[in-house]
């Protein structure tokens, strides 16, 4: 898959700007703050309905404009008489709902757009993902996620709006001894719809690392010795509070079966049924609701939840060195390729890959890792702030970018 051309107007610091691509590698050449990474930025949206560096959509609207506009054409497949091509658009409204439009149809939702671009991109941020907070690591999984099963986009918003109800409402009984009957009722409604989209995140999440984890585990081992394995835990807030001893727990997620044990025997996996992990999230969420009520705010949930990392027998947040931060932050996004590749394996459908400003950090076994990924990849786009940082294997078409414009030198 690859763009062919992509056009934004009054998107971050480009009031209007229309770049035209194509099969292959292209390099985006220029100092630091002119904007390099807001293009490639604006492509990895229109494949998660998310930035890689804000939470919210208002830093990416330009400054004075009512709303930014992103555009795409997209072609698949390796026969070029046969490829397939879709243009794809979206308006972005801070203050309001964002817009989609497929081909010539205005009827679509934003989470249609989903899958037509599919995209793996690795920048600096991603460190974060292995030191950083815990949300760092929960919006990536929902990211990946949201790319292997769109329908989770609309789900993970539900269960947002939601969850804001949920604590608006517990948030006004704060330090009460009891609900009124209109707020238990009321409360009770929160908890079902909570349940149920909490449930589907839940599941999801599980069935994503159970996917990712053999891709991540051979990563890592090709980027290093391979004297360590790395693996993760997903530890769940609700087989937390559903613990009679409240005793830490956590499963090992080395194979492909990724599970969640507490002490008390109750487990988590892909496989659960939907409505028993609802059962168990309605069961934690009346247990903790004394609490909930003190506090005005959820304990329970998967926007509580954490997926640990570890290198070795040690947690790689707090831990892990600088080299091997570097190498764990690309495996994850190298196992994210290879996984997309496997979930279609249709020749002309790889991902496109997006390297941000990285090779400043990597050596020579990362760069070779990096390369055998572009190898089959159909389109590659890279930014640097000069060419001279792409090493001469990597290099590709050069387009300069200035201060809010593309392609001039």
């Amino acid at each position: 898959m690859f763009i062919t051309h992509l056009s934004l107007t009054d998107y971050r610091t480009y009031q209007q700007a229309d770049i035209e691509l194509g099969e292959g590698t292209f390099v985006f050449v220029g100092s630091n703050g002119v904007g390099k990474t807001n293009v490639v930025e604006s492509i990895n949206y229109l494949a998660h309905l998310a930035s890689h560096r804000v939470s919210n959509d208002a830093p990416l609207v330009r400054f004075g404009a009512p709303r930014a506009i992103v555009r795409a054409r997209v072609e698949r497949g390796s026969d070029p008489e046969a490829r397939q091509a879709a243009s794809v658009q979206l308006e972005i409204t801070p203050k309001g709902a964002n817009r989609a439009r497929i081909n010539r149809s205005n009827n679509v939702r934003p989470a249609d757009i989903l899958g037509i671009v599919r995209c793996v991109m690795f920048a600096p941020e991603d460190l974060e993902i292995v030191k950083g907070d815990p949300s760092v690591r929960r919006r990536f999984f929902d990211d990946f996620l949201v790319t292997l099963q769109p329908a989770q986009a609309s789900n993970r918003k539900d269960y947002d709006r939601v969850l804001r109800q949920r604590n608006a409402l517990l948030k006004s009984a704060k330090g009460s001894r009891s609900l009124s009957d209109a707020h238990a009722a009321t409360l009770e409604v929160w908890d079902q719809h909570l349940a149920q989209t909490g449930a589907r995140l839940l599941k999801g999440r599980l069935s994503a690392l159970a996917t990712l984890t053999p891709h991540l585990v051979n990563a890592y081992a090709g980027l290093t010795d391979g004297s360590k394995t790395v693996f993760a835990h997903y530890r769940s807030s609700i087989l937390q509070e559903l613990e009679d001893d409240g005793a830490a727990f956590g499963a090992q997620s080395s194979t492909e079966d990724a599970s969640v044990e507490s002490g008390d025997g109750l487990s988590l996996t892909a496989e659960t049924p939907l409505e028993e992990i609802e059962s168990m999230f309605r069961a934690a969420l009346l247990q903790r609701r004394k609490k909930e009520m003190d506090r005005g705010l959820t304990l329970v949930g998967p926007h509580r939840d954490e997926i640990e990392l570890f290198i070795g027998d040690f947690p790689a947040k707090g831990f892990a060195s600088h080299g091997e931060t570097w190498s764990l932050a690309l495996a994850l996004r190298l196992a994210c390729f290879e996984t997309l590749l496997e979930n279609d394996p249709t020749e002309g459908a790889a991902p496109i890959l997006i390297l941000d400003d990285v090779f400043a950090e990597l050596d020579t076994s990362r760069r070779a890792k990096l390369l055998s990924a572009m190898e089959r990849a159909d389109q590659v786009l890279i930014t640097a702030a000069v060419a001279e940082d792409v090493p001469s294997e990597l290099q590709g078409t050069i387009i300069p970018v200035s201060s809010g414009v593309v392609g001039s030198a």
